[in-house]
């Protein structure tokens, strides 16, 4: 995980449209970059949802909201098709984004220890600084949590 306080990597990659994103693009934005393991998956899909219901705050609080995981732009357009997912989904299956911010490591699933995506959280300010890093975070709580984050920054 990437400590508070330091440059951000840039990244390049395709939203679900094929559109090509770097971090670059999101200069003078605050960009909430979030990785989750899969799409369509009970927790991701609540966490995207999530993020999905306070997407107009984040937007007035002047943040933009990019979802990543290492589904490929079919799945994410699938997946933006089925739910109300207002922001960005870029896919990442080299893993190179995911790798560069910390994202992928060991974790128990069913009992067995396996290599994956750690669902992972950054806010990123205008100047590509980081000012938020979470890892392990809960899909339920964590749009939330960011939120409450932001707010902090506006008062």
């Amino acid at each position: 995980m990437l400590a508070i306080g330091r440059k951000a990597p840039d990244f390049s990659l395709s939203d679900e449209s094929g559109n090509a994103y770097s971090l670059t693009d999101f200069a003078g934005k605050t960009l909430v970059l979030y990785f989750y393991p899969k799409d369509s998956t009970p927790g991701c899909t609540r966490q995207a949802c999530a993020f999905g219901a306070l997407y107009g705050q984040f937007k007035a609080l002047g943040a933009e909201v990019v979802g990543v995981s290492k589904d490929s732009a079919a799945s994410h357009a699938r997946f933006k098709e089925k739910n109300p997912l207002p922001f960005i989904l870029q896919s990442d299956p080299e893993k190179s984004a995911h790798e560069a911010y910390g994202a992928v490591g060991e974790k128990k699933l069913y009992g067995k220890v396996t290599v994956g995506t750690i669902r992972t959280t950054y806010v990123i300010d205008g100047g590509g600084t980081i000012i938020y890093a979470k890892a392990g975070v809960s899909p339920d709580k964590n749009p939330g949590e960011v939120l409450e984050f932001l707010k902090t920054l506006k008062t």
